[in-house]
């Protein structure tokens, strides 16, 4: 369903390939978590797999079609892109920015039709924001912003959700609850999650494919086999913590 056939990604000039090429094939219903230290990369990779920034090589296509080649509102109703971005929607009430997940698909307008106004009701009870809808955006902490965006996310009905870092603001409890909530969305609607997050040992119990981006390149499969193949460790341990395979959890080292 989401196909990358030698996607590199990168930035033109200096700067160059961040991730060198790779290709590989999702299917409907995958669930997804893309790890690495801070500046692996992840962010780039998700953004050239969304086409938000062009591919320095290689293609990613969606059902068979480029992703680049999409119309912006093809692209649109194909994948929803959630960034740390902090969004400012002065005016608007949280319902509001869940509501523009049908923009898409409603007509110049921007009307709503009672299957849009079902859609919205039922991504924003999934996320956890019914509380959150009837107050100003602007107003909402970190964490409320980003159950109101996975809510957009989730009201858009794409094929992809492309999640960069959504529960960075969210306590332990939301961030079990709201990983558990993709990866069941994932299965029961058959659409492909690809989730960016700090928290290896939360993705090693919830996830069915793990993705690890270090020195520039995407080394990918199921937690077992990374574990095995010590994958893990060469991508984070130092000198202070340790990755216990045993224990699929860092511990400290000793001094």
């Amino acid at each position: 369903m989401l196909e990358l056939r030698d996607l590199a990604s990168g930035y033109a000039g200096t700067k160059g390939v961040v991730v060198d090429p790779v290709s590989l094939t999702l299917e409907a219903g995958d669930f997804i978590c893309v790890i690495g230290r801070n500046g692996a990369g992840k962010s780039t990779l998700m953004r050239t797999i969304s086409g938000l920034q062009p591919a320095l090589s290689g293609d990613a296509l969606l059902a068979g079609q480029s992703i680049p080649t999409m119309s912006s509102q093809e692209r649109a109703q194909s994948i929803s892109v959630v960034t740390t971005d902090r969004v400012s929607s002065p005016g608007l009430l949280a319902r509001d920015v869940i509501e523009l997940g049908r923009q898409p698909y409603t007509n110049w307008r921007g009307q709503l039709t009672n299957e849009d106004i079902s859609i919205v009701e039922e991504a924003t009870y999934q996320a956890g924001a019914v509380t959150l809808a009837p107050k100003p955006f602007d107003s909402l902490s970190d964490g409320e912003r980003q159950r109101v965006m996975i809510a957009r996310a989730l009201a858009q009905t794409s094929k992809v959700l492309v999640l960069d870092e959504i529960t960075a603001f969210l306590d332990l409890p939301g961030r079990v609850e709201i990983m558990a909530l993709l990866r069941r969305h994932a299965r029961e609607t058959g659409k492909i999650v690809l989730l960016s997050s700090h928290d290896l040992e939360l993705s090693l119990e919830l996830v069915g494919q793990l993705w690890i981006v270090h020195d520039g390149e995407l080394s990918f499969g199921s937690p077992n086999t990374l574990i095995t193949n010590g994958v893990i460790e060469q991508a984070f341990d130092n000198s202070d913590v340790s990755f216990d395979p045993s224990q699929k959890r860092f511990t400290m080292n000793s001094n």
